[in-house]
């Protein structure tokens, strides 16, 4: 393949030479030999900077979306980097984009539980596909660690292309606000797109819920101009009613959900400690549906992935079976069991959003024992601080007792995120104490818990590291509750774990 072979369909301001190329690449760090080297601006790094490193690790090319080019190698031109890597991506791994049908779910929360629960009934209807997300990876069996929620495009089409090689035809992937508004999804003719819900988030980015909003509806309109065949939209959010006109104008086929009005909507609902039962109805049919998964907010799941199954052609059967066999996702109020007689829960809940429905769902978990809710949590760092205090006070509005601690607090003074949230929490009027250290925190809230008690531990869920300053520490809060149930004496290796 040739340097205009890869170049094909690329916007081009100028370029010179073809030489033959074996590999593309946008870490200079990972050139080899033969390699075309893409290099792009990025948020935080500029990969124009590599060039030479790149060169001297034995590029033949370079693609740069800045105003000078290499003199010693062929080289292109391009507007946009992003959009460049993700046309010579495509163009080196034959468009497998294009031999796949790929359902793209955004949404503040949801996403995750979503693209699992669509995952088991594709499974479900004897259909082979890919998963990527924030927790994990899944390809042909294999499970693969996450770097990104969305990876860029180059890591896309190789996923792809491999989930063809081993008999795939589906792909399932969440698309985060950040990969639409830095177009990582560029050019992927997404055959399903979701909207699962809008909350505040991501405002030290976007900065706006206007600007938030317009990133995410790029997925529903304007990812390479093509418009999705299906819009999978939870009219019960005022944002997805807001998609659904967009949507109808841009002539996607449009399937409404919602608990109790929509397309897909739940009737003789039953939200127990046990899981949800209910009803599913549908535009053609009445399905019977039982999840493991616990709660108001899985039951907008479970429409949600059962809307886009529908959309991709799966039988009502499928459905039924795909949703009841999904008994936990990981970091999804996950429980921690070693036979205590109090209910340890991690949760990835990381907005105030998202912890009203986590402190909701867990007073409805003890309400009938009269339990009390105990509830541990921080706040992310290098992130939006205006949803500090409102994660406070939704915490404190819904525990019993709080323990405010750390989360990832990356570059900050942990000590000033705490002092940000702390606002909302005494809002709120709620007991509490505050404790930087994750690890004391949770012997703190553990250490509270009564029998029939609830001790949610939230905000990182999944994560197997807490990023601080200088470095990425071994941290995962489903471990270190282990240790410390086993320290407080309960047998915690006889006792089957997961909720």
């Amino acid at each position: 393949m040739t340097l205009l072979d890869l170049l094909s369909g690329a916007e081009i301001l100028a370029q010179s030479g073809n030489p033959q190329v074996t590999g593309v690449e946008y870490d200079s760090r990972r050139v080899k030999p033969g390699d075309v080297f893409v290099a792009m601006r990025g948020e935080s790094s500029d990969g124009n900077r590599f060039v030479e490193q790149a060169i001297a690790s034995g590029a033949v090319a370079v693609i740069t979306d800045s105003d000078s080019t290499p003199a010693n190698v062929a080289w292109a031109q391009v507007p946009h980097g992003r959009r460049a890597l993700a046309t010579v991506s495509a163009n080196f791994y034959d468009h497998p984009e294009e031999k796949l049908a790929v359902t793209g779910i955004t949404g503040t929360n949801g996403k995750s539980t979503t693209a699992f629960l669509l995952e088991s009934i594709l499974q479900a209807a004897g259909r082979k596909s890919a998963l990527l997300g924030t927790i994990e990876y899944h390809v042909g069996g294999k499970v693969l660690p996450a770097p990104h929620t969305t990876p860029e495009a180059l890591e896309l089409r190789r996923v792809f292309r491999e989930t063809l090689q081993l008999g795939g035809t589906e792909a399932v992937m969440e698309v985060s606000s950040h990969a639409l508004a830095q177009q990582r999804t560029f050019g992927i003719p997404f055959d399903v797109a979701v909207f699962t819900n809008l909350t505040c988030d991501h405002l030290d980015y976007h900065g706006t819920m206007d600007e938030y909003f317009a990133a995410k509806r790029i997925l529903f309109s304007d990812c390479d101009g093509r418009a999705p065949r299906v819009a999978i939209l939870n009219v019960d959010d005022e944002y997805g009613m807001r998609l659904k006109k967009i949507c109808k104008g841009g002539g996607s086929e449009v399937i409404t959900y919602g608990i109790s009005t929509a397309d897909f909507h739940a009737s003789r609902l039953e939200v127990t400690p046990r899981g949800n039962c209910f009803q599913l109805i549908t535009p053609d049919d009445m399905i019977p549906l039982s999840s493991p998964l616990i709660g108001r907010v899985n039951v907008y799941n479970i429409l949600a992935a059962s809307a886009a199954a529908y959309a991709r052609g799966c039988p009502a059967e499928a459905i039924a079976n795909g949703i009841a066999r999904l008994a936990r996702v990981p970091g999804r109020f996950e429980r921690v069991d070693c036979g205590q007689p109090f209910t340890v829960v991690v949760d990835y809940a990381h907005t105030d959003d998202a912890l009203r429905n986590l402190t909701s769902l867990a007073r409805e978990f003890v309400k009938q024992d009269g339990g009390r809710v105990i509830t541990l949590f921080g706040c992310g760092g290098n992130r939006d601080r205006s949803k500090r205090p409102l994660m406070g006070e939704a915490a404190g509005r819904g525990s019993d007792f709080v323990v405010l601690s750390s989360d990832n607090p990356r570059s900050e003074d942990p000590l000033a995120i705490i002092n940000d949230a702390a606002v909302g929490l005494q809002r709120s009027g709620a007991k509490y104490a505050i404790e930087p250290d994750r690890r004391a925190a949770i012997q703190i809230a553990i250490a509270k818990a009564h029998a029939r008690d609830i001790v949610l531990l939230a905000g990182k869920g999944h994560e197997r590291v807490q990023i601080m300053a200088n470095a990425n520490l071994p941290f995962d809060d489903r471990q270190v509750a282990t240790e410390v149930l086993r320290d407080l004496g309960y047998d915690c290796d006889g006792v089957k774990k997961g909720a």
